[in-house]
């Protein structure tokens, strides 16, 4: 039987000629990553191991955004845990507040992650990188502690299921609406612990914008990775962004599948998640009358360049209803933004730009919700409490759609 994608960067970091999905296996990190939450945890387990250094100084990333600029006491003092150490062991790849950003935009931006790549770290959406063609998943900070140790990390290889993707994108619909309206149909259980592989025909459709968005919201279905296969575009990128040398992996035509769904990209439309579930989606058509307080545009999930000149296509020339955060999610994005006058649009419509930070979308800081508001959020995440009160409301949508609700004060379409 031949493997899947997953399988194969599996099998190769495993130093084994081929895997099966259930393996428990031992494989090699190209990249430990860790933030300003979970690193601190992993460091204090680090250090109780007794060992003088990490594995390698250049395949760990510490990247302080989601407390940072330090919002009180507490986050201060977590990430001083994270410099400290990264200063003492030699650590290549710390991102200091003014030169860091939202940490799963960073990693691709610095040509840190390519494809074939096996990445692992402690942050649900580390499956962000799944887009480059590269195996990376989320784990918890013991395990970071052990890969920053040892440079290995033990996995259950997943099955997988394979999106066959077909069709083109209408206008105004985005990567963000693909990942909802799958998460809507297969629910938040629907990939437990898969890998979910996007190929197609309508793959070379999508930006690499849409498929990191796609990619960064697989663990919302429940999967343990997502991954598209490298193309062109995906070549491209990485050319850009330090032109590494890399590995492409491909499918066997024999691969085994758990499920096939086929997906036609031309019939989705503008998609909304209601609270308080990712899988609660409706169409904006669908939404009706729904009054909002805030918006949110940025995150992990949808604070890119190419969500920024979305919502400023809507936004140029119009003013905002509700009060409204854009958060670029690199130091790099934001001053391309501003190189092309997207935040000049922002501000003139009223709404407030922040430096990168992941803040509003774990009720950090920079966008709290009170009792019985409700936000149109770029995020991916809308459980109860989410964004701050328990019995506030928090409603998952593309830039596009988040900017055209910011000017209506209500959901709406682009």
């Amino acid at each position: 039987m031949g493997m899947t994608m997953t399988q194969k960067i599996l099998a190769s970091h495993a130093g084994l000629p081929s895997v099966v999905s259930g393996q428990l296996i031992e494989a090699k990190t190209d990249m430990v990553l860790g933030n300003d939450i979970t690193a601190p945890v992993a460091i204090r387990e680090f250090l109780k191991i007794g060992i003088s250094d990490v594995f390698d100084k250049a395949k760990i990333a510490l990247v302080p955004d989601h407390f940072t600029p330090n919002k009180d006491i507490k986050s201060a003092e977590q990430a001083k845990v994270m410099r400290e150490f990264a200063r003492e062991k030699g650590i290549i790849n710390y991102f200091e507040v003014g030169e860091m950003g939202i940490e799963h935009a960073l990693l691709p931006e610095k040509g840190l992650v390519v494809p074939g790549e096996l990445v692992i770290g402690a942050d649900s959406h580390t499956c962000t990188y799944g887009a480059l063609g590269a195996f990376s998943t989320g784990v918890g900070s013991t395990d970071m502690a052990g890969a920053m140790a040892t440079g290995t990390v033990w996995l259950k290889v997943p099955e997988a299921m394979r999106f066959q993707l077909t069709g083109t994108l209408r206008p105004w619909v985005s990567g963000k609406d693909v990942i909802l309206y799958i998460i809507g149909k297969i629910g938040v259980d629907g990939a437990l612990y898969r890998s979910m592989e996007f190929v197609g025909e309508g793959v070379a459709s999508l930006s690499m914008d849409d498929r990191f968005t796609i990619a960064n919201m697989a663990i919302e279905a429940g999967a343990k990775n997502g991954i598209f296969p490298v193309d062109d575009k995906t070549r491209a990128y990485v050319k850009e962004h330090g032109g590494r040398s890399f590995v492409e992996f491909t499918a066997d035509d024999d691969a085994e599948y758990a499920e096939t769904i086929e997906i036609d990209l031309s019939e989705i439309e503008p998609t909304v998640a209601f609270p308080h579930l990712p899988e609660n989606t409706k169409t904006v058509r669908e939404a009706g009358d729904v009054p909002i307080d805030q918006v949110v545009i940025g995150s992990c999930t949808n604070g890119r360049i190419g969500d920024l000149r979305a919502a400023a296509k809507v936004l140029e020339g119009k003013k905002v209803k509700v009060r409204t955060i854009i958060i670029p999610a690199t130091q790099k994005i934001y001053l391309d933004a501003m190189a092309e006058g997207l935040i000049k649009i922002f501000i003139d419509a009223g709404a407030a730009v922040s430096t990168p930070t992941c803040g509003p979308c774990l009720g950090g800081h920079m966008g709290i919700l009170a009792a019985g508001e409700r936000c149109v959020a770029t995020t991916n995440r809308n459980f109860v409490g989410r964004m701050g009160h328990p019995e506030s409301e928090v409603y998952l949508a593309s830039p596009a759609v988040a900017a055209a609700s910011a000017v209506a004060g209500k959901i709406a379409q682009p």
